[in-house]
């Protein structure tokens, strides 16, 4: 098995030079991870001695190979599905080591001390009380740590705080038991005082726990030269979570590795900070303009991995964080170039746009009697807008179906105009319905001739709209007459020929022997008058008489003298 993964690796290496489709969607180590998966649930169903010796010789190399990377002698490896899944099993092993008893009596010897857990303010969300339920702990026994509100980062812990918290769990009996440090928040990227922390914690013999993507960095140090990653353990597993970072392993290989990650650093130009830019718009824009600004980013440059983050104090940002997407997207510098072009394009759009949205408001508000301004926070371009046709006296369903149907001819009339104004019908899950969302403008833009065209186009379909509607009636109205009319026509037509005449057989006789001249009413239909004239055509009959000539016995000839009369 372990040489049909070889020759799969050097299968992949030999199709480097020409990816398919597919391989450049999820990206080489994605696309190794994928059949490291493939693998593993082919293996599992190997017997079982057979499978203990395989999984324990790849969860070895694997195990070698991150030791190698983080410079760690004799580390050892947990893996794991859930990603708060490894904190829970160092929390464990914690509490087994600080609580001598804890084998053989169980929770009940936390009770005499209860153990404390620290954790930054700035931590994911939901880990702290994810730690207590798997670990059976009470609430009280985590302790979130405020960040830094005066000096600092305001994404780092407070550690002069820290220590406060501490001296106060140890004077009230309690034990504290392990502190949860970030190298790169969740959010902001941001790295904590990791010094001062490990002294915190050496002083009250706590745990000190690190987590973060800029931990990744910790490999771009000299490492001495070592052997490779050798398949020495013999330690039974039951599952094959390592296969797919083993196959990845063993296709980057050690420099690969470490030359992935320098090249997602090098992306922000600064190895020796945080690798993770975060920006906004102004600390005075509302949080849809930043959405947007980092949905456009995303758009124009997506290979960028730019991505909208929603931070406690600092609303809505945009960030840019090589080291969880460069790899996957293969982002290189002309990408972050392209970025950095497109943003100084976006940016003066945005002020200009920012600059006359109260304009727009007011100029909307002058045509009050046609024209609604809608509020809509959210929203990032110049406004909102709705057209109001006069409907005094309309019921309530149909007002709706009017200003529905005004308003979406006006917002396709809006957007057939020669123009780089963006004419939508808003956010997708937006509250407000039947209105007209103006995008981004720029500076030259002539806001009251906007706000005019917008105005004029309204009452130029309501007007149609009416006039349609009113010739509709009209020919209604007037068919119903002209129906009328011609009901009373056939009566008298009926009186003035008898009841005989209408016979199908009978009529045909009678008006042979006995024409009928009757004069027919014709009709026309005034459409700006709306009435129904009558006109009356005199119709001739001319009856055409056929004659044919008979052979007839010579003693019959008065047979033929009356019909050669009639």
């Amino acid at each position: 098995i372990l040489h049909l993964v070889h020759n799969l690796i050097h299968e992949e290496e030999e199709k480097e030079d020409k990816p398919s489709q597919q391989m450049q969607n999820v990206g080489e180590q994605g696309h190794m991870a994928l059949l490291g998966h493939s693998l593993a649930a082919y293996i599992s169903v190997l017997d079982r001695e057979r499978l203990r010796k395989l999984t324990t010789r790849i969860l070895s190399d694997t195990t070698l190979w991150l030791c190698r990377l983080f410079r760690y002698e004799n580390g050892s490896a947990y893996f794991h599905e859930d990603n708060r899944d490894g904190l829970v099993k160092v929390c464990r092993l914690v509490i087994n080591a600080r609580y001598e008893e804890y084998a053989s009596e169980g929770y009940a010897v936390l009770s005499s001390k209860q153990p404390v857990i620290y954790q930054s303010a700035s931590s994911r969300p939901g880990l702290g009380q994810h730690l207590c339920s798997q670990l059976g702990l009470p609430l009280s026994s985590l302790c979130t740590v405020p960040c830094n509100t005066i000096f600092g980062s305001q994404h780092q812990m407070d550690v002069a705080l820290l220590d406060k918290l501490i001296k106060e769990d140890v004077e009230a009996g309690k034990l504290p038991l392990l502190l949860i440090a970030n190298a790169g928040t969740p959010g902001a990227g941001h790295t904590d005082k990791l010094g001062r922390l490990k002294d915190l914690c050496d002083q009250y013999s706590m745990w000190l726990h690190v987590e973060g993507v800029n931990l990744a960095t910790l490999v771009l140090g000299q490492v001495p030269s070592s052997l490779a990653a050798g398949l020495t353990s013999s330690q039974p597993v039951e599952k094959l979570r390592a296969l797919p970072l083993w196959l990845s392993l063993q296709y980057l290989g050690h420099n690969g590795i470490v030359q992935k990650i320098r090249q997602a650093t090098a992306l922000v130009e600064d190895e020796h900070s945080s690798p993770v830019v975060l920006f906004k718009f102004s600390q005075e824009m509302s949080a849809g303009k930043g959405l947007t600004l980092g949905e456009q980013l995303a758009r124009l440059v997506p290979s960028s991995g730019v991505e909208v983050v929603e931070l406690e104090d600092e609303g809505t940002c945009v960030r840019f964080s090589p080291l969880l997407t460069a790899a996957v997207l293969g982002t290189q510098q002309e990408d972050v170039e392209d970025l950095v072009e497109k943003l100084m394009e976006l940016v003066p759009v945005m002020s200009s746009t920012m600059c006359l949205r109260q304009d727009f408001r007011e100029e909307t508000h002058r045509h009050a009697a046609s024209l609604r301004y809608i509020e809509e926070l959210s929203w990032p371009g110049l406004g909102a807008v709705r057209y109001q046709p006069q409907t005094e006296g309309v019921d309530e369903n149909r007002r709706k179906q009017e200003l529905e149907k005004i308003n979406t001819e006006l917002l396709k009339k809006l957007q057939e105009l020669d123009t780089d104004i963006v004419f939508s019908t808003g956010p997708e899950f937006g509250t407000e319905e039947d209105c007209i969302f103006v995008g981004m403008v720029t500076e030259d833009v002539d806001v009251p001739e906007l706000v005019d065209t917008i105005a004029a186009l309204g009452r130029d379909i309501e007007e149609s709209g009416r006039l349609l509607e009113n010739m509709t009636e009209v020919v209604r109205k007037g068919i119903l007459e002209a129906e009328l009319q011609l009901q009373k026509a056939n009566e008298e037509k009926l009186m003035e020929e008898g009841v005989l005449r209408q016979l199908p057989l009978v009529g045909s006789v009678l008006n042979w022997f006995s024409p009928v001249q009757s004069s027919i009413k014709g009709r026309t239909f005034n459409l700006a008058a709306g009435t129904v004239y009558c006109v009356y055509i005199q119709y001739i009959h001319v009856y055409v008489y056929v004659f044919i000539t008979m052979q007839c016995p010579a003693e019959k000839p008065a047979l033929l003298k009356p019909l050669q009369q009639r």
